[in-house]
């Protein structure tokens, strides 16, 4: 791969990131507050009255529209666009690293595999994973605190920069890679998407190119290829994502300020412990909600870029 196209795609890679990242971000919130072990904060005082009745001993999740009117109620809608800031700094580096190191990957095993096989995309995909999540998990973990500071309507919010200085002095450099261990954990997510990505995509090409030599025309791009391409990638992460959800309730207990949870397997046999296998998939319905559409507007906004760049 020459170093324009390495360019090329580390640029695509950061737009299609950037963009579904804005698009998408009061989502994230919701997720990430259903994930965590706070999420009783958005049970209303009746549902509590009755959850913590004589009958019932465990708690309740509230689903996204409550978690989200609740959210709206006590922290106004600016709290909806909690952590954009870290997202904007990490989103463009960490997917324009992933792109980057999996075109690069992919162009390289190619040689070694049979091209673009199964085997070629899996490796290709992992690898990516393995180098962005290092790279960029510190960014992670301060939007995650960000999104996870709940404080009520006129109530100053912690900075960034604050919680960065708060991590630091409170666990040092290693307090920014909590939850690195689950981000591994999800590379499992991201080799299930590529590769039925990858296999859809080529599917659609070859029946793009059947299509045009039986009727002796140039194949060419048209509107309809990129909206193929946004489904295939949001039938890909539908997928991966149902597969792999455990490891973000995991990694979002880890990153939890002043916690309980300690590594990756004393987390899951924990959450599992006190709140019992469903705990695992809470904010699952939003994870998709939000993921589906982000996934698509990054991919389709990735193939766009590249193919306009390279004319």
């Amino acid at each position: 791969m020459s170093q324009r196209d390495t360019l090329v795609h580390l640029f695509a890679g950061g737009c299609g990131g950037t963009v579904g990242a804005i698009l998408t971000c009061p989502l994230e919130v919701v997720k990430t507050r259903l994930q965590s072990s706070s999420v009783t904060l958005y049970i209303s005082e009746v549902q509590l009255n009755t959850v913590n009745g004589a009958s019932v001993n465990r708690v309740v999740s509230p689903g996204p529209l409550h978690c989200l009117k609740m959210i709206l109620q006590k922290e106004g809608p600016r709290s909806l666009f909690r952590g954009l800031g870290p997202t904007l700094v990490g989103v463009a580096p960490s997917r324009a690293i992933y792109f980057a190191a999996y075109s690069s990957c992919k162009e390289r095993l190619n040689h070694v595999f049979a091209a673009d096989s199964t085997q070629v995309h899996m490796v290709s995909a992992g690898a990516a994973g393995f180098t962005a999540i290092t790279a960029t998990n510190p960014i992670w973990l301060i939007k995650t605190r960000l999104q996870l500071d709940a404080r009520n309507r006129g109530e100053r919010r912690m900075s960034a920069l604050e919680c960065i200085r708060k991590v630091y002095s409170t666990d040092g450099v290693k307090g920014f890679y909590r939850g690195m261990s689950a981000s591994y954990a999800g590379i499992s997510e991201t080799v299930v998407h590529f590769v039925i990505y990858e296999s859809i995509k080529r599917r659609l090409l070859e029946y793009k190119t059947a299509t045009a030599l039986d009727n002796e025309e140039e194949s060419v791009k048209e509107a309809s290829d990129f909206v193929g391409l946004m489904l295939a990638a949001a039938t890909s992460k539908t997928c991966a994502t149902s597969i792999a959800y455990p490891h973000e309730v995991v990694r979002t207990r880890l990153r939890e300020e002043g916690t309980k949870y300690k590594s990756f397997f004393q987390t899951l046999s924990l959450v599992v412990r006190e709140e019992g296998y469903a705990s695992l998939y809470r904010g699952l319905t939003t994870h998709l909600v939000r993921q589906i559409p982000n996934t698509a507007i990054m991919m389709s906004t990735y193939e766009v870029v590249v193919y306009l760049l390279n004319g």
